[in-house]
């Protein structure tokens, strides 16, 4: 006599696997939509991208995005937010710490290490990089713009 499979299983395999699988294709860099794009995000999320310009985003620390790729200046911008404090003094929370990675946990270009709300700086970068946010307790956006000579 043959084994008999009880059919409600591979729904539940198929039900298991759906439950674990997200979009990852956009690795944190689609902008909000509808009424996401509007409350609690920062200018910098908010501002329509420009040809060329990298957006990443993140809820917390750490978190590595990419590989993205790189080919001249750029100018590189961040801003962190508290959505349920938006007047939070981030010069007493602990620094926004972001780098330029050739191969995960090797930095290959600072970016930023500062207790602060926003920055900014511009940086010469050719390769393929990732990106990682190793500490900053809160929401962020990096926003890569080309710099044009």
């Amino acid at each position: 006599m043959g084994r008999r499979r009880h059919p409600i299983l591979p729904l539940l395999v198929a039900l298991t696997l759906a439950a674990g699988c997200g979009n990852s294709a956009d690795n944190g860099t689609a902008p909000p939509r509808g009424a996401a794009a509007l409350k609690g995000d920062p200018a910098l999320a908010r501002t329509p991208r420009r040809a060329g310009e990298i957006l990443l985003r993140g809820d917390a620390s750490p978190r590595t995005h990419g590989p993205i790729a790189l080919d001249g200046r750029y100018l590189v911008r961040f801003e962190q937010y508290a959505p349920e404090d938006p007047r939070l003094d981030f010069r007493t929370q602990t620094a926004f710490v972001a780098d330029l990675e050739r191969q995960a946990g090797v930095p290959a270009v600072r970016l930023f290490r500062t207790a602060r709300a926003s920055g900014q700086r511009t940086v010469t970068a050719h390769g393929r990089f990732l990106v990682d946010v190793s500490f900053g307790d809160f929401p962020y956006v990096l926003r890569l713009t080309p710099v044009r000579e």
